[in-house]
């Protein structure tokens, strides 16, 4: 056999440059890990799937039981496929606001949006500078000052100015999300859609049957859409 080694193929783009193996047994590396990426984002579809039927059949127990296994598993999907810290950090911070919103209260209300946010922060970072569209970022900016003006006296005084500034920080995410291609343009879009159907609760406005399916309906999309979309060629990679 030959002694000579090969940088372990890197299924995101390029080579993971540093782990160093027998060239005969890089394909076996690069098939045992594509093996299971797979298993892990099955497990996410699967737990994804358990979680919404939960809410739909209104069993709690079931929601409490797959919601926190939402988060790690697509986590690991991401370290799998070698994708970047930034993003494991942005759906570590999500994991965070999940855990932190089963609890029925204000202040954990105010924590998971606090989470949230640090991980809104982490996208942003992670966009980088590249140029966004003016015209979307307008329509953005719109969004924003409609939906804020409409829900501001509905909402609790002690929450508006909470919510008026991460609104702020999830519609610039949702707007920079685009500059890593459609797919986590979506992504960024239906976070959006998420949260304000969260904030039109807490308003007390007339809410869709089963508004909580809704919810983590289009959460569950954004989050995977922001991973598909940073786990791109061209987007930085772990390091290995």
């Amino acid at each position: 056999m030959s002694a000579r080694t090969a940088p372990t193929p890197d299924p995101v783009g390029g080579t993971a440059a540093g782990l160093r193996v027998p060239s005969w047994a890089a394909p076996k590396v690069a098939g045992h890990r594509d093996a299971v990426a797979r298993g892990l984002l099955v497990a996410f579809g699967a737990a994804s799937v358990l979680d919404l039927g939960a809410l739909l059949a209104g069993w709690h127990p079931g929601h409490v039981l797959a919601k926190p296994l939402l988060m790690p598993l697509l986590v690991g999907y991401v370290l799998t496929r070698r994708g970047p810290w930034l993003l494991v950090a942005a759906l570590a911070f999500g994991w965070g606001g999940d855990l932190a919103l089963l609890f029925d209260a204000d202040p954990a209300f105010l924590v998971g949006m606090g989470s949230f946010a640090l991980g809104h922060v982490c996208y942003l970072v992670l966009f980088g500078r590249a140029r966004a569209h003016p015209l979307l970022g307008a329509a953005y900016a719109l969004a924003l000052v409609t939906t804020v003006s409409l829900l501001w006296s509905d909402l609790p005084a002690e929450l508006r100015i909470p919510v008026a500034g991460y609104s702020l920080l999830l519609t610039a995410m949702a707007f920079r999300s685009g500059v890593l291609g459609p797919v986590a343009g979506i992504g960024g879009a239906l976070f959006l859609l998420s949260d304000t159907l969260i904030a039109t609760g807490v308003a007390e406005w007339p809410q869709l049957p089963r508004p909580d399916f809704w919810i983590m309906l289009t959460y569950l999309a954004a989050q995977y859409l922001l991973a598909a979309g940073g786990l791109r060629p061209g987007v930085r990679t772990l390091r290995p």
